[in-house]
């Protein structure tokens, strides 16, 4: 699937990275038993308590344009109200595949106190609420996932474009997760070279055992020549195959960048 994006958040906060080294290091802070941890607190970021949701709203054709506008000037003002620990990192509008989409991704810094918090205040805020209802005219379905972060990406951050975004969702097997995220710890460092590794996360609430990576483009060609390249690498058809015995299924959706309005 092809999206276009329909803004990407400058962001007015400031934004922190962690530098990890050692793909085992970067990848657990002590050592791994699966029998012992939950895979949630083996695989994401210590230094960091970020929670992330992305949702996904399948639009009537006939109001995406509205709806853009509508759902633009309200994230806006979220993001930029510093009463809601909410940011905005990025939307997107479907360009090839499931047409008339739209996909938000936000960050909640402080985890899930932040969401509650942000979730009560939004739930006894009128004009959000009646913006809830005019939205709601405009959508033929709706549904999120709550995220972690893998402790080996980098976090998102804004970055210049315009660029093609592609999402690739891995739903993985049941107990497969720490394993997934063991050859994937090693893969990244392949992945590199161009800038192109935006974000990499695993979903904590709705679907179980879902994988999205974000990568960065700055078309189809440089996709193409980015991807072929990492096969040439020493060492990434390795963890490709193992990665791939781990997966149960997996769609990716390219997502292309426009500027944003805010």
């Amino acid at each position: 699937m092809l999206y276009r994006y329909t803004h990407l958040q400058h962001a007015t906060r400031r934004f922190t990275e962690s530098s990890d080294k050692g793909w085992f290091r970067s990848l657990f802070v002590h050592k791994v038993d699966a029998r012992k941890d939950a895979h949630s607190n083996l695989l994401s970021k210590k230094e960091t308590s970020n929670l992330y949701k992305i949702q996904f709203h399948n639009v009537k054709p006939e109001c995406l344009e509205a709806y853009n506008s509508l759902e633009a000037e309200v994230q806006k003002r979220l993001h930029q109200d510093q009463d809601y620990p909410c940011e905005v990192v990025g939307s997107w509008n479907t360009w090839y595949g499931e047409q008339d989409q739209a996909v938000h991704l936000w960050r909640y810094r402080g985890g899930y106190p932040a969401l509650t918090e942000c979730l009560k205040k939004l739930n006894d805020n009128q004009e959000y609420l009646a913006f809830r209802r005019e939205r709601a005219k405009m959508l033929i379905s709706r549904r999120n996932q709550l995220l972690l972060e893998f402790s080996f990406w980098n976090e998102p951050l804004p970055r210049p474009g315009p660029n093609l975004y592609e999402m690739r969702t891995y739903c993985l097997k049941p107990g497969t997760m720490i394993e997934w995220g063991n050859h994937w710890a090693r893969a990244i460092r392949y992945r590199q070279k161009n800038n192109e590794a935006v974000g990499g996360f695993f979903s904590q609430i709705g679907d179980l055992y879902v994988v999205h990576h974000l990568w960065a483009y700055e078309s189809l060609q440089s996709r193409q020549e980015t991807r072929n390249a990492a096969w040439l690498k020493e060492g990434w058809d390795v963890n490709v195959y193992y990665t791939v015995e781990t997966a149960a299924r997996q769609h990716s959706g390219d997502r292309k960048m426009i500027t944003p309005n805010y």
